[in-house]
C-alpha cells in the first residue's frame, strides 16, 4: 500500500520551477511570429510546419546561450528532418503500412541520435510527431515550401534562444555540451548497449501502435505511434509508467478544451468571430503553446492539457474534419499508444549486468 500511495502522489506532484516562464516566452514567441506572418498572408493552414519548426525552442532551456545554440541546432536538424520526411510521404500519397514502416525506422534511428547528442526534452517524440502529422494531412504547397517554413521557424527559434547573449557577449572557447560518448573505444560499452535497447523499445512501440491503429481502421494511426513513444522517455520503469498515465489523462483533459473550442456552443470563441475561424484557431495555438512549455518540465500531464489543443488545432487548420470524429479518434489512439508504450517499457529491459538506459 505505501508503494501504491507513493506512485499516486508522484502522478500529481508538480516539479520545482526552474526558469520556466522565460523558456515559455521564448517558445511562444517562436510560434507567434511565423504564425502571425502566415495569418497575415492568408495561409494559416500552413501553421503546422511553422509550429514543428518552432518546437526547436523547447530544447536547451537552462543551458548557457553558447551551448543552447548548439543544442537547439541539433534539435532543429532532427525536427526539420522529421517534418521533411512527413511532407515527402504526404506529397507522394504514401500512407498506411508504409507510414508505419518509415516512422518505425525513424523512431529507432531518432532514439540513437537523441541519445548520442542528449536531446532534452529526451527522446525522439517530437520528431516522430512531426513526421506522422505532416504525412497525414494533404500538402497544398510544394515540398520545398513546407520545409522552408519549418526551417525558417526553427532558425527564428535559434535566434530567439540566442538573443540574450548580446547583453553579455560571453563566449567560452572550446565549450562543449556534456553528452555521453557513443563512439570510439566505448562503442561496445554498456552505454551503447543501453542506447541500442532504448532504440529497440522505440521502434517496437511505434510499429505495434501503428499497426493497431491501421487494423482498427483509424484515420490517424500516427497519433497512436506518437503516444507510444511518450512513456519511453522516462529515466526508469516507474517514471515511464507515470509518463504514460500523464499522457492519457492530460490528453483527455486537453480534448475537453478542444471540444469547447470546436463544438458549436455559447462557450466556443468561434461563435463570436464568424468568418474568422482560421484566425481564431491560429491565435489559440499560440496562446496554448505558452502553458505547454511552462509545465513541460514540471508536470507532463498538465503540459498535455495545453499541447493537445495545439496539435489538434493545427491539424484542423491544415485539413478540417468533423470535430466529433477528431476528438474521438484522438482519445482512442492516445490511449492505445500510451498503453503499448507502457507495455514495451515493462517487457523490454536492458540486461541486468548492463547500465540502465
Amino acid at each position: 500500500m505505501p508503494a501504491i500511495m507513493s506512485h499516486a502522489r508522484e502522478l500529481h506532484r508538480l516539479g520545482p520551477a526552474n526558469n520556466d516562464r522565460l523558456s515559455a516566452v521564448r517558445v511562444a514567441l517562436s510560434v507567434a511570429v511565423p504564425g502571425l506572418v502566415l495569418v497575415l498572408i492568408g495561409r494559416p493552414d500552413l501553421m503546422m510546419y511553422a509550429v514543428f519548426g518552432a518546437l526547436t525552442g523547447m530544447y536547451g532551456r537552462n543551458e548557457t546561450h553558447q551551448l543552447r545554440l548548439k543544442h537547439q541546432a541539433q534539435a532543429a536538424l532532427f525536427l526539420v528532418g522529421g517534418l521533411t520526411i512527413g511532407v515527402f510521404l504526404s506529397v507522394h500519397h504514401i500512407h498506411s503500412w508504409w507510414l508505419v514502416l518509415v516512422a518505425t525506422l525513424f523512431a529507432g534511428a531518432g532514439s540513437l541520435y537523441a541519445d548520442a547528442v542528449r536531446l532534452k526534452p529526451i527522446g525522439p517524440f517530437f520528431g516522430i510527431l512531426a513526421l506522422g502529422a505532416c504525412a497525414s494531412v494533404p500538402t497544398n504547397v510544394p515540398l520545398t515550401t513546407a520545409v522552408l517554413i519549418g526551417a525558417a521557424s526553427a532558425a527564428l527559434s535559434l535566434l530567439v534562444g540566442f538573443a540574450g547573449w548580446f547583453r553579455h557577449r560571453g563566449w567560452e572557447s572550446g565549450a562543449v555540451r556534456d553528452v555521453p560518448v557513443l563512439r570510439g573505444p566505448l562503442r561496445q560499452g554498456p552505454l551503447v548497449q543501453a542506447a541500442m535497447v532504448h532504440a529497440v523499445r522505440y521502434a517496437l512501440a511505434v510499429s505495434v501502435a501503428g499497426a493497431i491503429g491501421i487494423l482498427s481502421g483509424s484515420g490517424h494511426p500516427h497519433w497512436a505511434m506518437a503516444a507510444a513513444a511518450v512513456p519511453l522517455a522516462g529515466a526508469d520503469l516507474p517514471s515511464r509508467v507515470h509518463r504514460g498515465i500523464h499522457r492519457i489523462v492530460g490528453t483527455f483533459l486537453g480534448l475537453a478544451v478542444v471540444a469547447v473550442v470546436l463544438f458549436p456552443s455559447p462557450l466556443s470563441p468561434l461563435q463570436y468571430f464568424p468568418g474568422h475561424t482560421a484566425v481564431v484557431l491560429a491565435v489559440l495555438v499560440v496562446l496554448c503553446q505558452f502553458p505547454t512549455e511552462l509545465f513541460m518540465a514540471r508536470h507532463y500531464g498538465w503540459a498535455m492539457v495545453f499541447f493537445t489543443p495545439v496539435i489538434l488545432l493545427i491539424a484542423q487548420l491544415a485539413a478540417p474534419m468533423d470535430p466529433g470524429v477528431l476528438v474521438m479518434e484522438r482519445a482512442i489512439e492516445t490511449f492505445v499508444g500510451a498503453v503499448v508504450g507502457i507495455a514495451v517499457a515493462v517487457l523490454v529491459r536492458a540486461p541486468r549486468s548492463r547500465v540502465s538506459s
